[in-house]
């Protein structure tokens, strides 16, 4: 199972740290060349790019090494905010996405403001969160979306709570819903989930194997349509 992103809690004390800081300063740029090429992924990221305004305000939650997330928002003009709870991850994507902003923080913690991002991406960065944290941040990122802006989610749908799993070779403790849980969640955040896309993705690692991904793309305010 994929676990998140970008994840974590304070990292001012180093006794501090949560498991998803440790695991994803240990992963490094081994994480991008894993799952950067996820086609699911980068169709997500080109249909949100579809619908954002010129010199769109976009967030980026979990950001990793800003590839591809970050990079391809900066590419298409827009300004990027990404938020990583690895201190190693936010030094890669720093400097390999000059043009974003990139912030080592606890997501959970970190003030939002309201109705300020035109886009957010939440990319696997749920998953090390127990499942009242992913509920209570989803719905601060809506309420962070202007009216009518657009949220990419993407999880591994499972019934799971803190299962040990294996990730990447080491092990981890997740914790997601399945399929229409995940659903729900992003309904009752106050998001209108216009399209669902399931996927099966096998990472990029030696004894990696197929893994369920699971992609919705949502709007803020919005009623039911065609994607």
């Amino acid at each position: 199972m994929r676990a998140a992103e970008g994840r974590g809690t304070d990292v001012t004390r180093e006794d501090r740290r949560p498991p998803a800081a440790e695991l994803f300063d240990a992963l490094g740029a081994e994480y991008e060349k894993a799952f950067a090429h996820a086609p699911a992924h980068r169709a997500a990221l080109a249909w949100l790019i579809g619908r954002l305004p010129p010199a769109a305000r976009t967030l980026d939650v979990g950001s990793g090494t800003g590839r591809p997330t970050a990079a391809a928002l900066v590419a298409a003009g827009h300004s990027v905010l990404g938020v990583d709870v690895s201190p190693v991850m936010v030094e890669l994507a720093a400097r390999q996405v000059p043009g974003a902003e990139f912030r080592c923080a606890d997501i959970r913690e970190l003030p939002l403001g309201t109705g300020v991002f035109d886009g957010v991406c939440v990319f696997f960065s749920l998953l090390q969160m127990t499942r009242a944290e992913q509920s209570a941040l989803l719905r601060r990122l809506s309420a962070a979306l202007r009216p009518g802006g657009h949220l990419v989610l993407a999880t591994v749908p499972a019934d799971v709570t803190d299962a040990e799993v294996s990730f990447m070779g080491r092990p981890v403790r997740a914790t997601s819903f399945a399929e229409d849980g995940v659903v729900g969640m992003a309904q009752a955040a106050g998001l209108t989930v216009l399209s669902r896309h399931g996927t099966v993705f096998t990472p990029d690692h030696p004894g990696a194997g197929p893994e369920p991904n699971l992609f919705l793309y949502c709007r803020r305010g919005a009623s039911a349509e065609a994607v």
